[in-house]
């Protein structure tokens, strides 16, 4: 823009001394229509190599943790001092993401041997629970169950949001799979006198076999925890869409759409005091890690289905 502002002065203060000395209009206009042409075909030519350096400077951006050794070769003093600053900054960079990843290995093998070990004294509790069944030990075993889920809760929390990969992928057997959960979550049924409906199914599912236990597990808590009577079915269709569903107080119409936010207690959860918040959550990123989506359908005073659709797309390979 300067230049042409420049350009439209030098040719106005040619005409206006041309036209001073009497001189022929038409010489400053065909010197004018020369510069113009010569400044179309520079312009051109630096328009086009500028957007060819361009477009490499995007591919640095676009992957700029890989290619900050390959940046272009600067061509002025300025263009070298900001590449000497961008490989500053990388360094920089480098050092504290070591610094982040030690310390987050070091929080992890922490909490997992923590995990490890406060697994045993809450072994023994339960051996001795269960030496006698009476009405306030089977009460102490439930809470020792709910502690038991809140140190898995921690260590799940921890792999699912570290760097590192913890999912093995493997066609499995959905229907092993709910066993697990359904066998660990029988005494708490038992307990509420709630009713189980499960028919086995023949589907198997691409996905990592713990991860998904996890899911399920944290679903029939829920369901187990917000169920007072009634019934909880589980069913797989051939889609391969699980569903968990129950007969219990449902969730309110305004929070379904934040049920799976960290933190997130809801009305429910305020109810009953002992909502982490974290449950759903969990499930939303580690269906997301394999994914899976996990859909809900509630009604106030009806009950709730929760819908992990583990569909995968055939791939047909053409030669």
């Amino acid at each position: 823009m300067l230049t042409a502002v420049m350009f439209a002065a030098y040719v106005a203060i040619f005409a206006i001394i041309f036209s001073l000395y009497y001189l022929e209009m038409e010489a400053v206009l065909y010197a004018s229509g020369l510069c113009v042409v010569l400044t179309v075909i520079v312009l051109s030519v630096h328009f086009w190599s500028y957007r060819r350096k361009h477009l490499e400077r995007y591919e640095i951006l676009m992957n700029i943790e890989l290619m900050t050794d390959s940046l272009p070769r600067p061509e002025t003093l300025a263009e070298s001092d900001y590449q000497d600053m961008i490989i500053a900054l990388k360094q920089i960079y480098n050092t504290h993401l070591t610094t982040w990843q030690n310390r987050q290995n070091e929080h992890m093998d922490y909490y997992t041997t923590w995990v490890h070990q406060i697994k045993s004294p809450i072994s023994v509790m339960r051996m001795m629970l269960q030496a006698e069944d009476t009405k306030e030990h089977r009460e102490l075993s439930a809470e020792l169950f709910r502690i038991e889920q809140y140190v898995e809760m921690v260590l799940s929390y921890l792999r699912l949001g570290s760097e590192t990969s913890d999912f093995v992928i493997a066609e499995c057997a959905l229907d092993d799979i709910i066993r697990q959960a359904v066998h660990k979550y029988a005494p708490q049924f038992i307990r509420k006198r709630i009713q189980l409906r499960y028919e086995p199914t023949d589907v198997a599912v691409l996905t990592d076999e713990k991860w998904l236990l996890f899911i399920i597990e944290q679903l029939l808590s829920n369901a187990v925890k917000y169920t007072l009577k009634g019934s909880i079915t589980i069913t797989a269709s051939p889609e391969k869409v699980l569903s968990i569903s129950d007969t219990g107080i449902g969730i309110a119409p305004e929070d379904i759409p934040r049920i799976f936010e960290k933190g997130f207690t809801g009305y429910n959860g305020r109810a009953d005091k002992k909502s982490t918040g974290l449950g759903l959550y969990l499930c939303q990123m580690a269906a997301g890690k394999l994914s899976h989506t996990i859909n809900v359908e509630s009604k106030v005073g009806c009950g709730t289905t929760f819908l992990v659709d583990m569909g995968t797309y055939r791939l047909d390979v053409r030669e």
